[in-house]
């Protein structure tokens, strides 16, 4: 895991009242967190998810997750490092835990 993933799920989502599992598999993708109860990929995206070719790829694998019933939540790592708060209330929000 990146920091910012290590930081994520050791402060935050190993602690939700529902379970959020780390580096799970699904199809061909290998996604940073999963929450099955809520049908829930979370992304945290470094600099190189920025670049035109790995932007392509990332839509290409968010529409195949989509096409399955998966919510999908992108941040980016400065979110992480700067905005930690809010992206955990997003979080929160998205999982329907307040």
């Amino acid at each position: 895991m990146t920091p910012q993933e290590r930081h994520l799920w050791y402060d935050f989502l190993r602690n939700l009242p529902i379970c959020v599992k780390r580096q799970q598999i699904i199809g061909d993708y290998i996604v940073d967190f999963y929450c099955a109860e809520r049908k829930t990929i979370i992304e945290i995206d470094g600099s190189q998810h920025y670049e035109e070719q790995k932007m392509k790829s990332d839509k290409t694998r968010d529409d195949y997750l989509r096409a399955r019933g998966f919510m999908v939540l992108r941040y980016a790592d400065n979110e992480i490092n700067c905005y930690f708060d809010r992206v955990c209330n997003d979080i929160l929000v998205k999982l329907e835990l307040i």
